[in-house]
C-alpha cells in the first residue's frame, strides 16, 4: 500500500511520534524533523520513518523539507504539529519564551502550510494543524502560548476558506485537544501558572489524541475539539469573560491541587 509521502513536524516525541506512527502503519512514506537532531533520528529509526533536522520557526526549512519530502514521492499529508509551552505570568516572562511560543506555534504552522500547499497544489492532500483547546478562551497563566494556539485555529479555519475559493484540492484541518501526558506538559509541571491544564479528572494520551488526528485526515471535517464538552466551556468564557474567569480562578484551584499531587 502506497498513500504518498507524509511530513510531520516535531515529531521526536508526544503527539508528532504518534502521529507519525499511525501514518506508517496507514502506509505513507512518512517524514519527520524537528530541531533535535539525536531524537529525530531515533525515532525515524523506531518508526520506520525519514528524519530531517530543521528548526519550524524558518520559512526556508518548511521549504527545504517540502523540496525533500516531495522526491520520495508526492506529498499527499503535511502536518504542523511542532510546538513548545512556556507557561508564566506575561509580565514576568522572558521575552525570548514570548518570541519562541509566537515563532514556533503560529508562524511555524503558517510557514509549514505554505510549504505543504506548494507541494499539494496540483493533487491535493490534507493539511493538518495542531491547535490546543486552549484556542477557544481564555487561559489565565498561559496567555501567550493560548494566543498562539487561538491564531491557529483562525489561521486554519481561514485558510480553507482560501483552498476554497482558489479550487485547490487540499481540505485544512485544525485540531484542538486538552493538556495530554506529554514531555511538553510535564517539563513544565513545577509552574503553578500550569494549574488549569491539570484541572480536566485526567490528562489526554499521546495515543487518544494521535488517533482523534488521523481519523480528521479521513474526512472533511476543519476543527475537531477533544474532548468536546470542555471545548464548550472554553468557548462560553469566551463569550462571557467576566462571569468565566472567577469559575476558571476555581478550576486553577482544583487543578493546582491535582498538578501538585502528580509530580
Amino acid at each position: 500500500m502506497n498513500n504518498g509521502v507524509a511530513v510531520v513536524t516535531g515529531a521526536a516525541r508526544g503527539f508528532g511520534r504518534e502521529i507519525a506512527r499511525r501514518l506508517v502503519a496507514r502506509g505513507h512514506r512518512v517524514v519527520i524533523t524537528d530541531v533535535n537532531a539525536d531524537a529525530v533520528t531515533v525515532a525515524a529509526e523506531e518508526l520506520g520513518a525519514t528524519a530531517i533536522v530543521a528548526d519550524a520557526r524558518q520559512a526556508t526549512e518548511h521549504r527545504r523539507v517540502a523540496t525533500a519530502a516531495a522526491e520520495l514521492g508526492p506529498v499527499t499529508v503535511w502536518v504542523n504539529n511542532a510546538g513548545v509551552l512556556r507557561a508564566g505570568r506575561v509580565w514576568e516572562q522572558p521575552e525570548a519564551d514570548i518570541a519562541l511560543m509566537v515563532e514556533a506555534n503560529f508562524l511555524g504552522v503558517v510557514h509549514g502550510s505554505r510549504a505543504a500547499v506548494d507541494v499539494m497544489r496540483e493533487r491535493g492532500g490534507h493539511l493538518l494543524n495542531i491547535a490546543s483547546i486552549s484556542a477557544h478562551g481564555p487561559v489565565p497563566g498561559l496567555a501567550v502560548y493560548a494566543a498562539s494556539k487561538a491564531a491557529v485555529l483562525a489561521f486554519t479555519t481561514s485558510l480553507q476558506g482560501e483552498l476554497d475559493l482558489a479550487r485547490l484540492p487540499i481540505r485544512a484541518h485544525a485540531l484542538c485537544p486538552d493538556a495530554a501526558d506529554t514531555a511538553l506538559v510535564r517539563d513544565e509541571q513545577e509552574s503553578p501558572d500550569t494549574a488549569l491544564l491539570f484541572s480536566q479528572r485526567t490528562l489526554l494520551t499521546p495515543d487518544s489524541v494521535a488517533d482523534a488526528a488521523v481519523a480528521l485526515l479521513d474526512g472533511r471535517r476543519v476543527v475537531r475539539s477533544l474532548p468536546t464538552h470542555r471545548a464548550g466551556l472554553m468557548r462560553t468564557g469566551a463569550l462571557l469573560p467576566r462571569l468565566a474567569l472567577p469559575v476558571l480562578a476555581m478550576m486553577r484551584a482544583r487543578g493546582d491541587r491535582r498538578r501538585t499531587a502528580g509530580r
